[in-house]
Parts: C-alpha cells; sequence; structure tokens
C-alpha cells in the first residue's frame, strides 16, 4: 500500500514537472522596484479620489464591466461596437480628463528638484512692498471693500496676468485701495504683484472645486482657492460683505486673521523663498 502511494505521487511529480519549478529569487532591488509601484498607484489613487475624476474613472469602470459581460456570453454586437470605439477611446480619456491631467502635471512641476532649477532673477518682496500691502489691505478690510491679490513666488502667474490690464506700477496702499475701489473700472478681477510692482490688475482667476468650502464663502474665496491650487502664489482675500481677511496658499485658505498675522506670514514666507534662494545659489557656486 505504501509502495502504491509512493509510486502515485511519484508519476504525479513527474507527470507536472514539478521538479522544474523554481522558486525565483526576490532581491533588494525587486522590493524597491514593488514599493515605488505600489507607491505610484496610491498616488494616482489618491489623486483620482479626490477629484471629479473619480466620478469619470467610476464610469470608465462600469463600461469595461459591460465589455467583460459581452465577452462571457458572446454578444457579437456589442464587441463589434466595443471594438470600433477602442481606438479613440484614448483620445477620449484624455480630453475628459484633461483639467485633472493638467493639475496632476502642474504640481508635479512644482516639486523642487535642483537640476531642473533656473535662476528667473526675481525680486524679493521689499519690506516697504510688505508695508504698503498690509496697510492697503487692513484699510480696505475696515471699510469692506472687496480684495483679491496675488503674489507671486516661484511659479508664474503670466498666463493670468495675461487675462487682465496690464499695470507696472510701484506698490503703495494708495494705488492698492484706489485700483479696488467700488465701480472704478479696474476694482472687478484680481491684482498680481510680483517683482516688487503691481504687474497687472482685473485678471482673471479659475475657481476652485473642492467642496470642502463653506457655503457662504462667495466667488472671489473660491477664485482665491483656485489659483492656489495651480500655483505657489501667496493669495490675499478681503471679503466685501464681512470684512475679514484670508489667506489662501497651497489650495488652503486661513480666514479671519488679523493684518499683524498677514504680516507675518508674507514675511514667514520671504525667508523660506530667501532661504532656498541662497542655498540654490551656494549650490551653484560649488558646483
Amino acid at each position: 500500500m505504501v509502495v502504491y502511494r509512493l509510486n502515485t505521487v511519484s508519476k504525479l511529480w513527474s507527470e507536472f514537472r514539478l521538479s522544474d519549478f523554481n522558486i525565483p529569487t526576490v532581491q533588494l532591488i525587486d522590493i524597491v522596484d514593488m514599493l515605488i509601484v505600489a507607491f505610484l498607484i496610491y498616488t494616482v489613487a489618491l489623486w483620482i479620489k479626490e477629484t471629479r475624476a473619480w466620478s469619470l474613472f467610476k464610469g470608465i469602470l462600469i463600461i469595461l464591466m459591460f465589455s467583460v459581460f459581452a465577452i462571457v456570453f458572446k454578444l457579437n454586437t456589442m464587441l463589434w461596437i466595443l471594438q470600433n470605439t477602442l481606438s479613440v477611446g484614448i483620445m477620449a480619456v484624455i480630453v475628459v480628463f484633461q483639467p485633472e491631467l493638467r493639475k496632476a502635471l502642474e504640481q508635479l512641476g512644482r516639486t523642487h528638484l535642483d537640476f531642473l532649477s533656473f535662476d528667473n532673477q526675481k525680486v524679493d518682496l521689499s519690506i516697504s512692498t510688505t508695508d504698503e500691502i498690509v496697510k492697503a489691505t487692513e484699510k480696505m478690510a475696515s471699510v469692506r471693500t472687496g480684495v483679491l491679490m496675488l503674489i507671486e513666488r516661484e511659479v508664474g502667474l503670466g498666463d493670468h496676468e495675461r487675462t487682465g490690464i496690464p499695470i507696472d506700477a510701484v506698490i503703495t496702499s494708495q494705488l492698492l485701495i484706489n485700483i479696488f475701489e467700488n465701480k472704478t473700472p479696474l476694482h472687478d478681477g484680481a491684482v498680481i504683484i510680483k517683482n516688487n510692482r503691481i504687474a497687472a490688475a482685473t485678471c482673471f482667476l479659475p475657481l476652485t472645486e473642492s467642496q470642502d468650502l463653506s457655503k457662504d464663502l462667495g466667488t472671489r474665496h473660491r477664485a482665491a482657492v483656485g489659483v492656489s491650487e495651480f500655483s505657489d502664489a501667496l493669495v490675499i482675500v478681503v471679503s466685501e460683505e464681512t470684512g475679514a481677511i484670508s489667506v489662501a496658499m497651497g489650495g488652503k485658505l486661513t480666514r479671519n486673521i488679523t493684518p499683524q498675522q498677514l504680516k507675518s506670514m508674507i514675511n514667514e514666507d520671504h525667508q523660506d523663498n530667501k532661504k532656498k534662494l541662497v542655498l540654490w545659489k551656494g549650490r551653484k557656486r560649488h558646483d
């Protein structure tokens, strides 16, 4: 009986060629490779879930389920339609997901990579400029004048600047107050500040699609958050209804801050940029 069982096992072993089966060896580079792929999949899934692309992605999954259903039950008409639309399906996905893909690439482009950095000769925000901005913001907040100002940092705002009227003027609190004065030609829209000058006024900005913002916030605040999602600009907002001062950075809105807090945020942001610039120039000299 024992001999019979041994012969049976031997036959199965030879039939399935289990002796030729080799367990692959896993090296350190393979583990690193799997971790990188897992991280990329997780990042893409998280990015999709946080945008409206999640609903579109679910729609694509439903279409794939119909495709599997058609293949299993051999629904020739549906298979013919799917096969003929597959050629344009990739282009359709790119067109449908265009805003989300652009946002993802812009976020990737804002990643600090030293070997891709270039010295664009941007002028640091001076102390006097900061004082004038804070002074104007405080005065306009006290009389509930609507304000939307962008302070350009590393990411250029040329696309938004071209939607407005060029100013190219020295920054003073009086000029900023006159620009945002109600019923004046330049009051509607955003002011872009770069290189210690007012670059343009009445600029149009993209609105955020985030559902996390309070329902009592209007278009001005949604535009501030929207532009901060696509750039690293520091955006100052004053509510026309309440006179409250807010700051948007990195897609986040900090509400109800004081003029002193605003000044501290601008100075802190300026110091961070200055440290990065000094570090970058030091590396260039070292290289």
